[in-house]
């Protein structure tokens, strides 16, 4: 019986497995450490439209609007497409705008914290990847 290490190669095993708990532990730290928030409210501004010369806003209350009548022309006629779009559509929107009001914030650290974090996500990135290539 041949034994066959990380990846189907020879050996490796210790770093595959070393490796993997480093950057588990890493990306895990580096994540615990982002603050998200967010600026959504239904009426606040998600788009700027250019029309005539000034800019129009299009708030999270105005794109209910087109989805309303979406989901009441679905309920009328299954199979109407201008409702699945109009429906299908409001919601993009409303979840892109949401997305891209999210803000990441790395929390206060010390230096030693940062190098910790990047030593253990990097260094076990390139043990895990060190380990599947044969030797």
């Amino acid at each position: 019986m041949n034994f066959q290490g990380a990846g189907g190669t020879p050996g490796g095993s210790g770093s595959f497995i070393i490796g993997f708990l480093m950057m588990s532990c890493g990306f895990y730290l580096l994540m615990h450490s982002i603050h998200v928030s967010d600026s959504f409210t239904f009426g606040s501004s998600l788009y700027q439209l250019p029309m005539f010369g000034y800019s129009a806003s299009v708030t999270g209350g105005m794109l209910l609007i087109p989805f309303v009548f979406g989901i009441g022309m679905i309920f009328y006629n299954a199979r109407n497409m201008i409702g699945w779009a109009l429906a299908v559509g409001a919601v993009s929107a409303i979840v892109v705008g949401v997305l891209a009001g999210l803000r990441f914030t790395l929390q206060h650290m010390t230096l030693f914290d940062l190098l910790t974090i990047l030593v253990l996500s990097v260094g076990g990135l390139g043990l895990f990847l060190g380990s599947l290539r044969s030797h």
